[in-house]
């Protein structure tokens, strides 16, 4: 009777001790897959695309949170490798993972380009009316051109995280003028498009930084749900 309390307490224990160790586990591998997908953008910063790739790839879960991961993957493909089969499976996995997602339009117009890229490289363009290739081709400048104009100010933003925080005294005061607008910030929201939103232009970030210095120092503190004062 005693061998067999002992017995089902060990077995108790076993489990115990198990379930403990998967807990752990799991505690683990998401910090662990977060701190990858801040590598790999810093490799994409610096120019490293295929090191980029191997993080970001290593950072994928198959969860809904890896439909950014896709997106970028899918524009150094892109943008940068010139590589439209890849980048067309990751936009469709961005897709699958974030239909109706505000990127969504612009997943699907860079799909497109990419089909199309795809099917005059395979038969060439005789199966494709000259106006459209025309269209489609100002339209792939286009794109590009924003694409290459994100991954340059993003080098920026990191670039001038370590001056915010040398300049700006701790606890330092934000004088308002009182024609301040308000905006929540959105996921997948950056400086950079958030001044693009209110003053069509990208190169307006630093002032909307500098004009929320009392709630963020840099623009990689952006979270969605903050409220910031666009000047």
């Amino acid at each position: 009777m005693c061998l067999a309390t002992s017995s089902h307490r060990l077995a108790l224990l076993g489990i115990l001790i198990s379930l403990g160790m998967l807990a752990g586990c799991n505690r683990m591998i998401m910090p662990r897959q977060v701190q990858m997908g801040k590598d790999a953008d810093a490799k994409a910063t610096e120019g490293s695309y295929a090191e980029a790739i191997n993080l970001y790839e290593a950072a994928l879960d198959g969860t809904a949170g890896s439909a950014d991961v896709h997106y970028k993957l899918a524009l150094i493909y892109d943008d940068k490798m010139n590589d439209p089969l890849n980048a067309l499976h990751h936009f469709k996995r961005f897709l699958a993972l974030e239909p109706t997602g505000k990127r969504a339009q612009e997943v699907k117009g860079f799909m497109k380009r990419d089909e199309l890229t795809l099917l005059t490289s395979l038969t060439g363009d005789s199966m494709v009316p000259r106006a459209e290739l025309v269209r489609l081709n100002n339209e792939n400048l286009n794109l590009r051109k924003q694409v290459s104009e994100g991954w340059a100010q993003q080098k920026v933003a990191n670039a001038a995280e370590k001056e915010a925080r040398a300049k700006r005294p701790p606890g330092q005061k934000i004088k308002r003028t009182g024609k301040e607008r308000s905006y929540t910030v959105q996921r997948g929201d950056t400086l950079a498009s958030i001044s693009r939103k209110f003053y069509k232009s990208s190169a307006r970030w630093q002032r909307i930084l500098d004009a929320n210095a009392d709630l963020i120092s840099k623009p990689s503190d952006l979270k969605p749900g903050q409220t910031l004062m666009i000047p």
